[in-house]
């Protein structure tokens, strides 16, 4: 027991080396982030470089750019994956499974395959240089998501189902008021990966944004680079850790409910 812990503890050391070497390289003067030997402390602390990363590229716009876009991402693909899952693990319908293999097997087809029909889509459309393309397809549900939230809503008990129809109960009231309150382990789970992926996404803004007020965050984080060797990585590193804020609080405050969902999205159903 107490070798699993020492490894685990090991490997987590390890991992915190890049967090420990970014928080030192945001607190430095720029000309000593190089500096051989290596300093791990500073030699003088600058607590300033946050504000002046914030101030030195609109990154402040960036980050409602991001919050903006990944909660309406979060909330589509919460809602459009849970309501799929539903139909998949409720309801009758000839053909149901093959529909279900169908969507399964898309998640063997690699997204940059879909990637120039995608855009000429969006084009065609006229959802270039908008947040459109950046939202609305998680409002079309996720393969995985809906796998896993199928797998969980299939460990409901359908008596549950039958006790609300003599109640009088629609589908979409059994959905509402049942299945859902008592999913919140699973529905935690997609909303933080699906967090996640908007949140880090960097293609699609590259592909889809060309104004500079419209950037997120992945996107804005390149403003601090310079082609031309003057990059300032103080700046970057402090903007960096401000950028980990948010996924750090959700998935602390959230942990509970991931782990449940994890553990039983994955043994059961």
């Amino acid at each position: 027991m107490w070798s699993n812990t020492i490894l685990i503890l090991i490997g987590a050391l390890i991992l915190m080396v890049p967090l420990a070497w970014m928080l030192s390289t945001s607190l430095k003067a720029n000309g000593e982030v190089f500096h051989v030997p290596i300093s791990w402390i500073p030699k003088k602390i600058l607590w300033r470089n946050y504000p002046e990363a914030v101030t030195f590229v609109p990154f402040l716009n960036y980050y409602r750019n991001s919050v903006f876009v990944s909660s309406l991402a979060v909330l589509g693909m919460v809602l459009s994956s849970s309501l799929v899952a539903f139909a998949f693990a409720r309801l009758r319908a000839p053909g149901k499974n093959i529909l279900f293999i169908i969507l399964l097997c898309t998640l063997m087809l690699p997204s940059e395959v879909t990637l120039v029909p995608v855009y000429l889509i969006f084009r065609y459309l006229g959802w270039l240089d908008s947040f459109r393309p950046l939202i609305i397809p998680y409002w079309f549900g996720g393969a995985f998501y809906i796998f896993l939230l199928r797998q969980f809503f299939m460990t409901i008990p359908t008596e549950l189902d039958d006790a609300a129809k003599i109640d009088g109960a629609t589908w979409f009231d059994i959905y509402w008021r049942i299945i859902l309150p008592l999913s919140k382990p699973a529905l935690a789970t997609v909303a933080i990966f699906s967090f996640y992926d908007s949140w880090n996404d960097f293609r699609s803004p590259l592909i889809y944004l060309n104004s500079q007020n419209l950037l997120t965050l992945p996107l804005g984080l390149s403003h601090y680079m310079s082609q031309l060797g003057n990059t300032h990585w103080n700046y970057l590193m402090a903007a960096t850790l401000l950028t980990l804020i948010p996924p750090l609080l959700i998935f602390f405050f959230a942990q509970r409910f991931f782990i449940q969902g994890a553990i039983l999205t994955g043994l059961k159903g």
